[in-house]
């Protein structure tokens, strides 16, 4: 029996055990537990809630959410938490039936359910499912925090106000980060503004800051690349003289700098550009431990690179 079944008769009998769970209820210290998957949403529910929750998330730095298993440890988390809150859109691939069924004893919420569904992206190679990679555009990423906030008000109706009051505030810094992000990548002159990374996680912010994106995997690292895949980029990154290509915090770099040594081969010396944070932030008590210090150094790093 593999590790996902056994995970999932655990926390089901963890679901259905008499005595187990709290029905979503604040627990008896008077703090909401809020638990959460990714780091992103962690930050977004913390700016949200403020004093009057704990939050914690499953997945730390460096974590790749895509083949991210969850542990016995998780199981303890996640069935005292009082609200769940995870991405969706199969982020969390190896964690979507464990969630589905602890939905059924208290709140499990997916934030990417606030969102537009016809923003979302839907890449032809990702098999007909929306693209997950949703907080690489900051302005469509606050939808999140709207929905956060909504269903923190919902929960605790005696704190409604501060959890609206901070959602607000937090969007507005958002939408200032929103405005920086597009003035920066603007300066990348268009013929070499062109972002290559590990894995295609960057869609969403290609199309909101209007740099052309190329990923050597797909949207999953779950997914595999070969010489074919390497060829292409390597014949593209020599013939366009592109400066820079990028390793990720939460993926090997061992197949960015195989397409390295290729161009190299070619006669044109491109650099590895620095590490980028795609889906996990930096450390906890970092400015990179924050979603807004996390694309700040993103921008920052890529517009040094290819400028």
């Amino acid at each position: 029996m593999n590790m996902k079944i056994l995970f999932s008769l655990a926390l089901l009998f963890a679901i259905i055990a008499p005595g187990c769970g709290d029905g979503g209820k604040p627990p008896k210290d008077g703090r909401i537990r809020i638990v959460t998957t990714t780091g992103m949403i962690e930050d977004a529910a913390r700016n949200v809630v403020g004093a009057h929750a704990e939050v914690e998330a499953l997945m730390g730095p460096g974590v790749d959410p895509h083949l991210y298993k969850a542990t016995q440890g998780d199981l303890s988390k996640l069935t005292g938490a009082s609200i769940v809150f995870y991405n969706g859109l199969h982020l969390e691939g190896k964690m979507v039936d464990a969630l589905e069924k602890l939905g059924r004893s208290r709140k499990v919420i997916a934030v990417s359910d606030g969102l537009d569904t016809s923003k979302l992206r839907r890449p032809a190679e990702f098999q007909g499912n929306f693209d997950p990679h949703i907080w690489f555009d900051v302005k469509f990423w606050s939808g999140t925090v709207r929905k956060i906030a909504d269903e923190m008000k919902a929960l605790d109706p005696p704190n409604a106000a501060d959890y609206e009051k901070n959602a607000v505030a937090y969007m507005a810094r958002l939408d200032s980060l929103d405005a920086w992000v597009r003035a920066e990548i603007a300066t990348i002159p268009k013929e070499v503004r062109v972002l290559v990374t590990a894995h295609d996680a960057f869609g969403y912010f290609g199309r909101a800051y209007d740099i052309e994106v190329r990923g050597l995997q797909g949207i999953s690292t779950v997914s595999e690349f070969g010489l074919a895949d390497i060829s292409s980029l390597v014949d593209m990154l020599a013939g366009r003289r592109i400066k820079a290509v990028f390793v990720e915090s939460s993926v090997p770099r061992r197949s960015i700098e195989a397409v390295v040594q290729g161009v190299r081969a070619r006669g044109h010396n491109v650099a590895i550009g620095g590490q980028l944070y795609s889906d996990a932030m930096g450390a906890a008590g970092t400015p990179d431990g924050t979603y807004i210090g996390m694309v700040s150094a993103n921008v920052n790093t890529i517009v040094r690179a290819l400028r």
